[in-house]
């Protein structure tokens, strides 16, 4: 009787159970099972039954996933706390494997008392409920914390590589550009000790100048510029023996890069007949390092501009600096998504714009907005394995916009459909993924007002997200 009474004191400290009659309390107490633990020992491994509601009185459960890699998800519950499975909950097992913190007591009640227990004690009812309401609130703010970390880290990592591949490019040619002048400039003075006629150092500059006319024509994908490549074999051919015969070290290698150019043999010639002979090979190395500056100033520009491209995809991506609601372009989300997917797109999908440009802006969180085109597309993108057509339409819909996200892989197999937008489902491997569910996607598509369905069927998977156009004001 005492051990049964030192329960009930036990439970009155609890404050679900504070105010609670005597008799209620006895009733608690007699029907709980208390169970204690040492520290580190294991209460329920993942995946037990959860059928009992568990009230903490010393000590603390920490509960986290052991079967393999380590997923983030972690959960705490402290002496004086309810948690376990509670009235209404539709808990049917235990996420996660819990151990006790330290030294541990646990007052457990089997669910099957949960009846009688609401029956004689009506009060617990909405104070379970609120207490299971916050626990599901709590969890869910996890989830999407965690979720929006593991997001950013894979989108993070794609774009580190994006980053790398212009930023090593720069590199390089910046380090090439600096060989290049050098070796301009020393041709330069090399050319300017010889006794060189104005009429031979025109025909120098002019040939030089159509040199580096013709490259930029066709840096510029001038049409005129256009060069068939068995044209440009033979000028090759012909400039390599020609800068043979005047004597020019690494000649082969030199044709080529002038014949990119637009040189031709004809034109060394006729300046070989103007010049020194010992001038040539200068002549040349002038040419060619001119030729390589441009070359590669273009080449600094082109990954400049791409990383510059990059930083303000990734700033509007988040919408950087900006309200948190606000009126935004649908289709700069969806392309700058895209653009941050680019490492993922690349190895094989064709991504098919059909937008409606005639589209109204809307009112919408525009980051939340593009978690939602992200996981969809990647989803997407996994389903046809990497390779495949992509296509992205958007549409005026009765009550606002569509966007269709649409894949041409095999589709999504019943067994799976009924359970696309459930919490913590999915069909990928632990670190695959962007770590936003579609239960997320559902979550933020529902805090805008608007809808989200799939339709499916070999061939073709269709997510459609249809949103209004205003969000409705807050009282």
């Amino acid at each position: 009787m005492s051990t049964t009474l030192s329960l009930a004191e036990e439970l009155v400290r609890i404050v679900q159970f504070a105010d609670l009659a005597e008799d209620d309390l006895q009733w608690l107490a007699e029907h709980m099972q208390v169970v204690e633990l040492e520290p580190g020992e294991l209460f329920f491994p993942a995946g037990a039954p959860a059928d009992r509601m568990l009230v903490i009185l010393e000590g603390g459960l920490r509960g986290q996933n052991e079967g393999g890699a380590d997923d983030g998800r972690v959960f705490i519950s402290s002496a004086g706390q309810v948690t376990g499975m509670l009235p209404y909950s539709r808990l049917t097992v235990y996420p996660l494997a819990s151990r006790a913190m330290a030294r541990t007591r646990i007052a457990t009640l089997r669910k099957e008392l949960f009846p009688e227990m609401l029956q004689r004690i009506p009060a617990l009812g909405p104070r379970l409920v609120a207490l299971m309401a916050d626990r599901i609130r709590n969890v869910t703010r996890d989830e999407q914390q965690r979720e929006k970390l593991a997001s950013l880290g894979k989108i993070s990592a794609g774009l580190a590589h994006e980053l790398n591949n212009p930023a090593a490019a720069a590199a390089r040619a910046a380090e090439s550009l600096r060989e290049s002048v050098s070796a301009g400039r020393n041709a330069y003075l090399r050319l300017d000790r010889l006794a060189l006629t104005g009429e031979q150092r025109t025909a120098l500059a002019d040939l030089e100048q159509r040199a580096l006319d013709w490259a930029a024509r066709q840096a510029n994908d001038d049409d005129t510029a256009a060069v068939d490549p068995l044209e440009r074999s033979d000028r090759e051919q012909a400039l390599g023996a020609c800068l043979e015969r005047h004597g020019i070290a690494d000649a082969w290698t030199l044709a080529a890069t002038l014949a990119d150019a637009g040189a031709n043999a004809d034109q060394f010639e006729a300046v070989a007949g103007t010049v020194p002979p010992q001038a040539m090979g200068d002549v040349i190395c002038r040419i060619t390092a001119s030729l390589l500056v441009g070359s590669l100033v273009d080449q600094i520009e082109n990954s400049t501009r791409r990383i510059s491209e990059l930083v303000k995809a990734v700033k509007e991506y988040s919408y950087m600096d900006q309200g948190p609601q606000q009126e935004i372009d649908i289709h700069a989300g969806l392309d700058n998504t895209l653009l941050i997917l680019r490492h993922r797109l690349k190895q094989g999908v064709e991504v098919v714009r059909d937008y409606d440009r005639a589209l109204p802006r809307i009112c919408a969180h525009g980051s939340e907005l593009n978690q939602v085109w992200t996981n969809l597309i990647v989803n997407a993108i996994d389903a046809m394995g990497g390779k495949g057509e992509l296509r992205i339409r958007t549409s005026l819909a009765q009550d606002g916009v569509m966007v269709e996200i649409v894949d041409n892989g095999p589709g999504i197999p019943p067994e799976v459909q009924a359970h696309l937008f459930e919490p913590f489902f999915t069909t990928k491997g632990v670190g695959e993924g962007t770590g936003l569910g579609l239960d997320t996607a559902s979550r933020i598509v529902r805090q805008h007002h608007g809808q989200i369905r799939v339709e499916t069927r070999p061939g073709e998977t269709n997510f459609q997200v249809t949103l209004p156009v205003s969000l409705p004001k807050r009282d």
